[in-house]
């Protein structure tokens, strides 16, 4: 269980986002007025520096000082429009609670805005409140991050009545602030001042009664995510019964990390995902803060019965004196119904001061016995503990696996052991200075000690985090992950869900002993449409192959006759936006860069590439929604979360400054949904 970051959770059950239901209203209706309504809101923007043609109904959230001129916060830019916005923090900090009116306009048929600040649907809100009865008509929250988002709302049911914005807070403590800037009515609602389209995020995303998973565009489409809620790791991998089973840590009452429990998916191909009922979840709440949940762990198959392993995390907060992380087994005899948890290790063993969790059971060919690795750290080295025993009830302790030497982090979690090609491979997700990584070594196993020979970082890319592997039913050793990390942003919330998990993968070794990955063999089937392809083609100057915001670029760069230095692919892309991939030959370096992305975390990340023999360097793009991921021929990935802005950001084109491109062949493949729906 990733659990470097624990965000404050508001345990909501019904409203996950708060976008289409209406609320009552905490203050009275305004007075009908008889004169010519506006065709918007009086200082939309807040241009003039102050509250004009706003007005304070109670508290001290909003006063003159929330009128920004801030353009930066600890994360980053704001992206607001303008040299003004209102930021909820800047006037009294998150402590302070009020509400802001704009003036009387006419309801027009559609109104956006830019939105930021907290997540809390019933105390933070920026709401469209009818004058006439009070009835909050809409209402949209934040995200848990300063940067703002546009929401558009289709208010065509109201036009022509008269109606004004609240801009509402009414939490205390963290992230109690919401931001409010660029209010816009009719045709500028949906179109940018650039001509581009505004991808519609907020009212028509939310949930519905048929669970229409194409209805967000941020949510990809041939990726598991969850319909409502919050996931992180992915747990108990196995293929079980001919079908894959992937759980995942999960939170079902907000979209924000909570009580973990763990989701449940199936699949005929480690592709295409049936969605199962909730497989675990935690005790009862001792009191409201209590964060107790099943964390992360694994799965095996036990003569027949479905074997998990997961870590009991114990809020001590709420149960003082309790051990916070404890192993439990539990079992299933149908694949989806388990019994209630055994607990088979009920201390850690010293040297664990940093954590002990996300138990990881294999069968080890060693010694024929059950053994189980398990994340720990102490005094700044990450380490894993190994257990031993014969059925899976009755763990004798083995000492330490591997240790870090306090260069890569502090808690390695996550930990995952297993013969490969010949070598014996660990996973572990570390945590360092901020950044999220999931490292493996490739090296040698004698029953009770690991001893790497070759250390690397499986993704050169941003968003992929506590991976889990294990051996399909025809011999390979498949892989996936949390397709984020605890630093990225999560511009999903405004959906009501976020967090995704990648692809599945085929890991292998390189001729030169690195742990390489390649896409499942199944994603080949995720193929709908006709696909584009070209072969021998000269690229100099820009050429698009083509569009699609779900799609699949395979091309064979053929270096030799490539002239260029850097060669670069523009995905998602528009006139405003791309997320870019650029390779540049003279030093092998393969760079993804969301800095000019769209929503969420402005980056670079790299990893190296290298030829094949014949001087040709073969690209396996994998484009989704709201996600990128790269696999170059010898094995190297890159991924990335990114979220444009706009409708128009979905373009696939070559660009090359000086000189030109040779394509030995491209081929663009629309990919359809990866949902089984029986």
């Amino acid at each position: 269980m990733s659990r470097w970051k624990a965000p404050h959770t508001t345990l909501l059950a019904a409203a996950l986002v708060a976008a289409s239901i209406p609320l009552t209203a905490p203050f009275p209706a305004r007075a009908a007025t008889p004169r010519a309504l506006a065709s918007g809101p009086v200082n939309p923007g807040f241009e003039t520096g102050d509250l004009t043609g706003w007005t304070v109904t109670d508290g001290t959230a909003f006063g003159p000082g929330a009128v920004s001129t801030a353009t930066t916060y600890w994360g980053g830019p704001f992206h607001h429009r303008g040299g003004h916005h209102l930021w909820g923090y800047a006037a009294a900090g998150d402590d302070a609670t009020g509400t802001l009116a704009s003036s009387t306009f006419a309801a027009p048929t559609r109104l956006s805005f830019l939105v930021s600040g907290g997540w809390d649907p019933e105390r933070l809100q920026v709401a469209l409140v009818r004058d006439g009865d009070g009835a909050r008509l809409l209402t949209q929250t934040g995200i848990d991050d300063e940067a703002y988002l546009r929401v558009v709302w289709d208010t065509t049911p109201w036009r022509g009545q008269a109606v004004h914005l609240e801009v509402v807070d009414r939490k205390t403590g963290g992230w109690g602030h919401i931001n409010l800037d660029d209010v816009r009515v009719g045709d500028a609602a949906a179109r940018d001042d650039n001509g581009l389209t505004f991808r519609t995020l907020g009212q028509a995303n939310q949930p519905t009664a048929t669970r229409d998973r194409t209805a967000d565009p941020l949510r990809p489409q041939f990726h598991y995510t969850p319909y409502q809620g919050w996931i992180n790791d992915p747990n108990g991998l196995i293929q079980w019964r001919g079908r894959h089973q992937l759980f995942s840590q999960h939170y079902p009452g907000a979209p924000k990390w909570g009580p973990m429990h763990w989701a449940h998916a199936d699949s005929p191909d480690a592709v295409h995902w049936r969605e199962l009922p909730v497989a675990l979840a935690p005790r009862a709440p001792a009191t409201t803060a209590d964060n107790s949940g099943i964390f992360s762990g694994s799965a095996v198959d036990d003569d027949g019965t479905l074997t998990v392993a997961y870590t009991r995390f114990t809020d001590a907060a709420a149960h003082p004196g309790a051990t916070p992380e404890t192993v439990e087994i539990a079992t299933s005899a149908d694949g989806t119904t388990f019994t209630p948890g055994t607990e088979v290790i009920s201390q850690p063993p010293p040297g664990s001061t940093a954590g002990f969790r996300d138990p990881k059971l294999f069968r080890d060919p060693v010694d024929g016995r059950w053994k189980m690795v398990v994340g720990s750290g102490d005094a700044g080295r990450g380490k894993v503990h190994l257990y031993a025993s014969d059925d899976l009830r009755t763990w004798t302790y083995s000492g330490v696996l591997a240790e870090g030497d306090g260069t890569t982090g502090a808690m390695w979690e996550c930990p995952d052991l297993f013969p490969l090609d010949g070598k014996w491979v660990l996973l572990h997700s570390t945590n360092e200075g901020g950044q999220s990584l999931q490292r493996y070594a490739v090296g040698t196993y004698d029953g009770s000690r690991f001893t790497a020979e070759r250390h690397g970082i499986l993704d050169g890319g941003g968003d992929l985090y506590a991976g889990q592997s294990y051996r399909d039913d025809s011999g390979r050793r498949l892989m996936t992950a949390w397709m984020s990390d605890w630093n990225a942003k999560e511009p999903t919330r405004i959906g009501g869900w976020a967090g995704a998990q990648a692809l599945h993968r085929e890991l292998f070794l390189t001729a030169d002993g690195r742990l390489g990955q390649r896409p499942v063999a199944a994603a080949d089937t995720l193929a709908s449409g006709p696909s584009t392809t070209v072969k021998d083609k000269t690229v100099q100057g820009s050429w698009r192959i083509g569009r699609g915001d779900a799609v699949r670029l395979r091309a064979v760069l053929d270096l030799t006759r490539t002239t260029a230095d850097t060669v670069t692919l523009r995905l998602k892309a528009s006139t405003a936006e791309a997320t870019v991939l650029r390779y540049e030959k003279t030093t092998g370096t393969l760079t993804l860069d969301t800095t000019d992305a769209g929503y969420g975390t402005p980056a670079t990340y790299t990893t190296h590439a290298v030829p094949a023999a014949d001087g040709t360097l073969a690209l396996d793009v994998l484009v989704d929604r709201s996600s990128v991921e790269v696999f170059t021929g010898d094995g190297a990935a890159l991924t990335a979360r990114t979220y444009p802005r706009y409708r128009e950001s979905d373009a696939v084109e070559f660009t090359t400054g000086s000189g030109r491109l040779r394509l030995k062949s491209a081929t663009l493949i629309p990919l359809g949904s990866a949902v089984l729906t029986d």
